[in-house]
């Protein structure tokens, strides 16, 4: 069985597929850790929901987007009125509702038809059972932001590991510096996303220590990537504006 991981997908289907192809995964035999928000950006939601759920070796985690729909699945309440990357989400839940184009924007979000039982059970289950954080056999750690180096992993808040940026930075500002990163609880690799790479002018993954980042800017103007956990060999899409100007599919983020 090879091993992958995947960090934030943001819609981008087209860009997913591409991945797939490109290192040849198998959605029988192969293992994919997905390190969340695959919501919110482009309106191909619906479909990279269903992919996922086509993995038979899937380990689905939680970013900060897919908790926010998650809200919105629980409560009928989106915490930020859908105004950062949501216009994709509700284009592509709507469209699959039979609803589509019923949304209107209003200050700085958008109001809209969808309510919670416009999504497929399935994919309301897949939201409400993503893990915080996955370690494997090997002791190696996949969540979606990071996490507060300065305490026991156990004593983390939830929220923490899809929220947190400071692990990454803080990594990065050891290495320019020559300092040693210390954590309370050591692994033997971090992968994270959440935090893209664009902002530090590359859509190309990053290393620091032994965190890997993944976030190549699916979300922006960059690229999405799947990276083999074992070998580090990655695979990435086309650069996704260029992939959805060709079939006239936005981006909102």
């Amino acid at each position: 069985m090879r091993k992958f991981v995947m960090a934030d997908i943001h819609g981008a289907h087209l860009a997913m597929l591409q991945c797939f192809e490109r290192c040849g995964f198998d959605h029988q035999n192969d293992l994919l850790v997905q390190t969340g928000d695959v919501v919110d950006g482009y309106g191909q939601v619906y479909e990279c929901v269903e992919e996922l759920m086509g993995i038979k070796n899937l380990i689905a985690i939680k970013g900060n987007h897919d908790d926010w729909f998650r809200e919105f699945i629980d409560t009928e309440y989106h915490p930020y009125f859908w105004n950062h990357g949501g216009r994709g989400t509700l284009d592509s839940y709507l469209k699959h509702a039979g609803k589509e184009g019923m949304f209107f924007q209003r200050g700085n979000g958008y109001k809209s038809a969808l309510v919670p039982t416009d999504i497929p059970a399935s994919h309301r289950a897949f939201f409400t059972s993503q893990l915080t954080h996955f370690i494997d056999k090997e002791n190696r750690c996949f969540v979606h932001g990071g996490f507060n180096r300065a305490l026991p992993f156990d004593q983390q808040d939830a929220e923490e590991f899809y929220w947190d940026r400071s692990l990454w930075k803080e990594a990065l500002a050891h290495a320019d510096s020559g300092l040693e990163l210390t954590c309370k609880t050591k692994f033997a690799e971090i992968f994270i996303g959440h935090t893209p790479t664009q902002n530090w002018n590359t859509d190309q993954p990053m290393k620091a220590f032994n965190i890997f980042n993944l976030d190549t800017g699916t979300s922006h103007e960059g690229r999405l990537t799947i990276m083999d956990i074992d070998t580090k060999e990655y695979w990435q899409s086309d650069l996704v504006t260029e992939l959805y100007s060709s079939v006239g599919i936005r981006s909102d983020d």
